[in-house]
């Protein structure tokens, strides 16, 4: 068995082995050679006042690739407000700038446990990627121009993703605070050698472009439907990110795959708190009331209403028709093939590369039977 950090993973993954190992994985929905289990999180109070306990899971297999993978992660989580509005989930573990995320990945062969992964540079890539193959299928061929709302890690690699699939030329990049931005700017511009231009609305990062994407922590929309243009694709990253207009603007739209499963009725168990698609909540009445409403979040996001990447390719639905429509691509769901198919890349080229740290794979098995 073997433990996988960060920088192994940083070593061995591309971002075109990220999006087209999904691209394979996600086929296998459609004749039941995949499967998987949309996030589901559980809330606990933590004491204080100001943040509550969330640990969250997702879970899926394919027949093809042979494995299982589960994502855990165990976070402390707050939704503070700023002065100028901008409303965001923060989380950490143990300490602010540290986190505890791991993947674990099981042969669907024979049960045996084959790796532990750290997952910050894959959870980036599984997410970018999925975006990335929004793009691939939906995007104009000749898209050159990007907007990026947000320039955090999830917008590195969702350009990057972009930039994979289309002759990216141009981006035009917005957050709220200028030096993130600039800093964003100067390392994506280095990386990949492109023209990329801070600017100071969101609106202006919009304007123009033939990809637009969200890529934020935010509670409210900061993409409004009245920005877009004819011919632009858009994809996101959270459930708050995009406003109404959006949905009745597109032409063509698209989710990932299924993203919040619906449960037995209970006061405990409730749908679109904070950035959880579901949620089993402990706590009193007057704690609970610091997870923000699920009134808040866009119910589109989740709908089981929208056609899937399934369905795309297919051929159950059209894509793009023509270069004037607008393309909506929802990046959520799937999560937990994500990981599984992702998971299989980083594992089989540690392997053959002789990387990670070997851990006895005894020591995970046992004589007694559950």
């Amino acid at each position: 068995m073997l433990f996988i950090n960060n920088e192994v993973v940083r070593r061995v993954l591309s971002i075109g082995e990220a999006i087209d190992s999904q691209d394979d994985a996600f086929r296998g929905l459609a004749d039941g050679a995949a499967i998987h289990r949309p996030r589901i999180d559980m809330y606990v109070p933590t004491g204080r006042t100001e943040d509550y306990y969330r640990w969250g899971t997702m879970e899926g297999a394919s027949k093809d690739l042979g494995v299982f993978a589960i994502r855990m992660k165990s976070d402390i989580v707050s939704w503070p407000e700023d002065e100028n509005g901008n409303w965001t989930e923060e989380k950490h573990c143990v300490e602010p700038g540290t986190y505890c995320g791991l993947i674990m990945l099981f042969s669907t062969r024979n049960g045996e446990p084959l790796a532990i992964i750290n997952d910050g540079e894959l959870q980036h890539a599984r997410v970018g990627a999925g975006g990335g193959l929004g793009v691939r299928y939906l995007a104009r061929e000749d898209s050159k121009v990007v907007g990026m709302i947000g320039s955090g890690g999830m917008a590195r690699t969702y350009l990057k993703a972009f930039c994979n699939e289309r002759p990216i030329k141009k981006v035009r990049v917005y957050s709220p605070t200028k030096k993130n931005r600039e800093s964003y700017a100067a390392e994506m511009m280095d990386s990949l050698n492109i023209d990329i231009e801070p600017v100071d609305s969101p609106e202006e990062a919009v304007r123009g472009a033939d990809i637009v994407s969200t890529c934020t922590d935010a509670m409210r929309p900061v993409l409004k439907g009245e920005w877009l243009e004819p011919g632009m694709h858009v994809t996101n990253l959270g459930g708050y990110e995009l406003d109404e207009v959006i949905f009745n603007r597109a032409n063509v739209i698209v989710r990932q795959g299924i993203g919040g499963a619906k449960l037995a009725e209970d006061p405990r168990i409730q749908y679109g708190r904070g950035h959880s698609p579901v949620a089993f909540v402990a706590g009193t009445e007057e704690e609970m009331k610091r997870l923000p409403s699920s009134e808040l979040r866009m119910e589109q996001i989740s709908s089981s209403t929208f056609p899937t990447f399934t369905d795309l390719v297919s051929s159950k639905i059209s894509g793009r028709t023509s270069n004037d429509d607008i393309t909506l691509y929802l990046n959520t769901g799937n999560q937990g093939l994500q990981f599984a198919a992702v998971g299989k890349v980083v594992f089989d080229k540690a392997k053959n590369l002789n990387l990670g740290h070997e851990i006895p794979t005894e020591m995970f098995l046992q004589d007694i039977r559950d």
